[in-house]
């Protein structure tokens, strides 16, 4: 078994020792393979049968699953002063012919859950591990119902995980006692998730940064609203002087159709020259409906920091950048203005995250017949890639580190004897050469300047498990005179 993995689950408790050693060999052969299904990356007809009844135990859930996992994180932010959380939603399509499991998406023909993770990484963009996840499908009869969301409290809608991500976010900076950020897109701008951020009731609350998609009223109070008489958010941020010029790097995406804030145009990857501007500004209270029919909800006030990223000349034909964040960080200074933005961009990481999950681990591909094992099992895959991701990044920002602080000596001896054709050294080689001969085992063609990236990290790891199996059955046999 793969020394990680030992490490990983050292608090596992499903309150059934059989179990927990069970989840042990389940996680290994899925890391080992984990673009495979599970009777391919299982083997043996025991393995497998005991791979489907350990996800059919009703003791196995998602958040059992994660919780040795979460203790392994929260020893791995422990070195470091400041902690970001990237949250955010992606949807897992099983629709087929031969089973329904969970329930619509986009309508009544596509099905599939909703998976909702909080990832943790350093602000070097070192993926540390996952907070927390929720996992959900939508019922058919909530389904039609959807419209009716503005009457319900926050507790009762769908947009209330971005909330609970905030609320997790918080637990993890008082477990920690130093700061944790959250970090949310344009779906968590939710003035309950601002107004959090002065409950101190349960101790210290994390900060957070959300890029905004509503141009919301300001108060009255705003100095803003009497001054220029401006009543809405935008509008006060651009009438702030430019503070600073910088560029950024941007993903390529493509295009989405849609409603409203859910259509978008195409982009490629580019660098952009962008304008900061910045500002305090105070919101306006919102009116909520209260819960089981109770009298609404009056939320007060409240006071945030906002930076506006604006493209200055995009590339023909290309739509600007522009990100309105709303943070509680200061933003008094420029620094201050570019750690905002430095720690927003931290955020593509999850893109990249889901990206491991959904192309390098397939789990749109299982077949588990019930919501219930597939969520148990995607929630072992969201352990494996997180994985690949982690050694992804780690080889890119710590590529002088000792190669066995993250690998068995039969993983890089192998890999070693595979790719280079030689002995492997006696000196252990650093993590920066052993990632880049384990993508090249992915099809990864080594450059200077391009390190490798998840896909042929995560099809070269399946193959570097071979290689250590087969190396540590045979290393130790003299070869063959006939050879």
């Amino acid at each position: 078994m793969q020394t990680w993995i030992k490490d990983e689950l050292q608090t596992a408790d499903f309150g059934d020792k059989r179990l927990n050693k069970r989840f042990a060999t389940v996680l290994d052969h899925m890391s080992s393979k984990p673009n495979e299904s599970i009777p391919a990356a299982c083997g043996g007809w025991a393995d497998i049968n005991a791979a489907y009844r350990f996800f059919d135990n009703d003791k196995v859930t998602p958040a059992k699953v994660l919780a040795p996992h979460r203790a392994a994180m929260i020893e791995r932010c422990a070195p470091h002063e400041v902690v970001l959380v990237a949250q955010d939603t992606s949807e897992l399509e099983l629709t087929r012919a031969q089973e329904k499991v969970g329930g619509p998406l986009g309508d009544e023909e596509h099905w599939g859950i909703h998976v909702h993770p909080s990832l943790v990484m350093t602000p070097e963009q070192i993926p540390l591990g996952i907070l927390h996840v929720h996992m959900g499908a939508r019922d058919l009869a909530d389904f039609h119902k959807r419209l009716k969301a503005r009457t319900k409290p926050i507790q009762d809608k769908e947009s209330f995980r971005w909330l609970d991500g905030y609320y997790q976010a918080c637990a993890l900076r008082r477990e920690l006692g130093r700061q944790v950020v959250s970090l949310s897109d344009s779906e968590g701008d939710i003035y309950e998730c601002f107004a959090a951020r002065a409950d101190t009731t349960e101790g210290p609350t994390a900060d957070f940064i959300v890029r905004a998609c509503q141009n919301r009223r300001l108060s009255k109070a705003d100095p803003a609203y009497e001054k220029d008489a401006t009543t809405l958010l935008w509008e006060a941020v651009e009438n702030r002087p430019v503070q600073g010029r910088r560029t950024i790097d941007v993903s390529s995406r493509q295009a989405q159709t849609g409603d409203g804030s859910k259509r978008r145009q195409a982009r490629s990857a580019r660098t952009a020259s962008v304008t900061l501007q910045a500002a305090m500004v105070t919101l306006k209270g919102l009116r909520r409906p209260g819960q089981n029919g109770g009298p609404r909800i009056k939320l007060l006030d409240v006071t945030v920091n906002v930076v506006l990223v604006r493209e200055e000349n995009p590339p023909a034909g290309e739509p600007a950048i522009e990100w309105l964040l709303v943070t509680s960080l200061p933003v008094t200074t420029l620094s201050e203005i570019e750690t905002v933005v430095d720690y927003y961009n931290c955020r593509w990481l999850i893109e990249q995250y889901f990206k491991v999950v959904k192309s390098g681990c397939e789990v749109e591909k299982l077949q588990l017949e019930t919501t219930d094992r597939l969520m148990a099992c995607v929630a072992v895959y969201l352990i494996v890639a997180w994985r690949v991701l982690y050694l992804v990044r780690l080889g890119r920002e710590s590529p002088d580190m000792k190669c066995d602080t993250v690998l068995m000596p039969e993983e890089w001896q192998s890999v070693w004897r595979v790719v280079k054709g030689e002995d492997p050294p006696k000196q252990t080689p650093s993590l920066g050469v052993m990632i880049r001969l384990i993508a090249q085992l992915g099809g990864y063609i080594p450059r200077p300047n391009e390190p490798p990236g998840a896909k042929t990290m995560w099809i070269g790891l399946q193959r570097t498990r071979d290689f250590a199996l087969a190396w540590s059955i045979f290393r130790l046999v003299p070869p063959s005179k006939d050879v």
